[in-house]
């Protein structure tokens, strides 16, 4: 074999393991990142798959098991919503209207199982105006 025809295979065969390994993972961490009222019109396009869904916690709908780190809301946008599940401790900022990017998987009930929530700060901590100052609030009521 001519020294040519041996880097030419040797280039193949290790521009072949880089492709294969790259592919391997990114296809593995790979995630959809979608607005909740985008998954909201076709859920079925969406189950089982890998998301991280972007909305507005709805009013009154941040509630949390009683002695647990359960929640359930509903994350809303352009008048779509989507009920979520998340077990785990949440953001100080999690609360009622605030912006949310919840990752997880959508299952064919369409219910949401959240791995992860991450709560958009607000611009500033100042309190609006005639309210006191206190600590942080519990995130929602208990149920």
């Amino acid at each position: 074999m001519s020294r040519t025809a041996k880097i030419t295979l040797s280039v193949l065969v290790v521009g072949s393991a880089f492709v294969s390994l790259l592919w391997a993972t990114v296809s593995s961490g790979a995630e959809y990142y979608k607005y909740v009222d985008e998954v909201a019109r076709e859920p079925s396009a969406w189950h089982d798959k890998r998301l991280q869904i972007h909305g507005h916690v709805a009013a009154g709908s941040l509630v949390r098991r009683k002695g647990t780190l359960e929640y359930r809301f509903l994350v809303e946008r352009n008048g779509k919503s989507i009920p979520v599940e998340y077990t785990g401790i949440v953001p100080d900022t999690l609360k009622d209207r605030s912006e949310v990017v919840v990752k997880g998987r959508l299952d064919p009930d369409g219910r949401f199982h959240g791995t992860e929530v991450m709560a958009k700060c607000p611009s500033k901590y100042e309190p609006k105006p005639g309210q006191a100052r206190s600590g942080p609030a519990a995130p929602g009521q208990s149920y």
